[in-house]
């Protein structure tokens, strides 16, 4: 039977069972940017009773699938980039255009019926400008530094110094996403279509949902697993190179 410690970080516990991100889903616990969180911090700040959450959490771990998800704590740091590339960042470049037409043509046909449309639309646009810049920023900068980290044998120079100024940067735009992303579901009742609702409008918030969770699942991966593990490497390069 799996333990469930409450002092561990919510961001460990996913990345060691990682089938338990539905379960603080279901709950509203943020894992991704909120993941540094002790468990007991988070539970006592959605108003969760910590035993009974944990005894959800055990129940979830030891009867996951566990290839529905992908254990990014056992890749290699080359590896978990790839991965988040060909996986998250190909998703979000498929799907981003498609929301991006859904969010105007609904706030263009419903808007006046509902302002709060024209609301996630803004927030849509600017959250859609904002994402496709931090990807390419990872792709073309970070990313190709912590895969540099990964097979070098000593020390590197990067030209902003310790790889922890970027990462620094990619977890605060990480916050302004998950930000967005609350103020997605709160203006749209948590995804739930009204009674009038067409169906562009449905899809829509289906779209946004789906997002969501893949989201989650990103940010987690970076913040809560590469991130970490490539600082960890650099620390190591450098104190053999003082040997």
């Amino acid at each position: 039977m799996v333990t469930i410690d409450v002092r561990s970080t919510v961001g460990e516990l996913v990345a060691r069972h990682p089938a338990l991100s539905r379960v603080f889903e279901e709950a509203g616990v943020d894992y991704c940017c909120g993941g540094k969180k002790p468990l007991a911090d988070a539970c006592e700040q959605n108003g969760l009773d910590p035993a009974a959450f944990v005894v959800k959490l055990q129940q979830a771990a030891d009867t996951a699938d566990a290839g529905q998800f992908v254990d990014a704590a056992a890749m290699l740091l080359t590896e978990l980039a790839d991965h988040i590339e060909q996986t998250h960042h190909a998703y979000l470049k498929a799907e981003l255009p498609r929301i991006d037409f859904l969010t105007a043509k609904v706030s263009s046909v419903h808007g006046d019926h509902d302002g709060r449309l024209r609301e996630i639309r803004r927030i849509t646009v600017q959250f859609i400008d904002e994402l496709s810049a931090h990807m390419m920023k990872e792709e073309r900068v970070l990313f190709p530094m912590i895969r540099q980290l990964e097979s070098g044998s000593s020390p590197l120079a990067f030209h902003c110094g310790s790889i922890g100024n970027p990462i620094r940067q990619m977890e605060l735009e990480h916050h302004g996403a998950g930000d967005a992303l609350e103020q997605l579901r709160a203006l749209s009742d948590g995804y739930t279509p009204p009674d009038w609702a067409c169906n562009t409008y449905r899809a829509m918030l289906d779209a946004l949902s789906r997002l969501e969770r893949d989201m989650h699942q990103h940010v987690h991966k970076e913040d809560n697993v590469l991130f970490p593990r490539a600082l960890a490497r650099e620390a190591q390069l450098a104190t053999q190179g003082a040997c």
